[in-house]
């Protein structure tokens, strides 16, 4: 059927059309594809020290950056680096809950827990990571390392939760393709990915961020269950 539109009627379309626009309406292809259901993965149940409390034996990564003091597992650099880069594990997981507790010492940027990934060496580091990264405690989110970038997670829960320069209680579920994340008791995220196929078996890594200024960060009390309950055990 063909159809003439007076100016009257074609302003009002242009303008409808403009409206919806700054609103941030876009066509269903535009949209942000939903994220399938994806199950929790089957496999043996255990709980698993990642760190001994006295050396990194099991770990991997920059000997001069990593080091343990008092029990707890120290990221520390003097020089800028050009390159973020990680203390990866030897062993590689899929379905995990992790709990540790972490704190930012030393400068304002974020450190993280990355999982799903790989060591990526050809992004310019030995030791760096490409996967998906939960951050702590500047930018509290998530990001997809050499990937999509950021997640679009909401930081704002967990930096409500959260403290800046002293320790953190944090909790990591990722069952399927589902990340549940738990900060100092409260549940601060719950996010699906829409892309499954990019979830990898792959190393646990603790973030020391790329920056020029001198940082340190903290991690202690790492644990992991493969394959474990669905359900959150530090929420209070």
């Amino acid at each position: 059927m063909n159809r003439t539109y007076g100016n009257g009627t074609i302003v009002l379309l242009i303008s409808a059309f403009l409206f919806a626009a700054a609103c941030g309406f876009a066509p269903a292809d535009d949209k942000d594809k939903k994220a399938p259901v994806i199950p929790p993965r089957e496999g043996k149940s255990e709980t698993i020290h990642l760190f001994n409390g006295k050396d990194l034996d099991g770990w991997e990564g920059h000997k001069e950056l990593w080091s343990v003091e008092d029990g707890v597992i120290v990221a520390k650099n003097t020089e800028p680096i050009k390159v973020s880069t990680y203390l990866l594990t030897k062993k590689k997981f899929t379905d995990f809950r992790i709990t540790a507790t972490v704190k930012l010492v030393q400068s304002e940027m974020h450190s993280g827990i990355a999982f799903w990934g790989r060591n990526a060496p050809e992004h310019g580091d030995k030791y760096t990571y490409a996967g998906h990264l939960v951050m702590f405690p500047s930018g509290w989110g998530m990001y997809d390392l050499f990937g999509r970038n950021d997640l679009k997670v909401d930081g704002g829960p967990a930096k409500k939760a959260g403290k800046q320069h002293d320790w953190n209680d944090l909790e990591i579920l990722a069952q399927g393709n589902r990340v549940r994340v738990v900060v100092n008791g409260t549940q601060v995220v719950d996010w699906r990915d829409p892309d499954p196929d990019r979830i990898k078996e792959g190393p646990i890594g603790l973030q020391l961020h790329s920056n020029t200024v001198p940082q340190e960060v903290h991690f202690k009390n790492l644990m992991l269950t493969t394959f474990p309950e669905e359900k959150l055990t530090t929420v209070k």
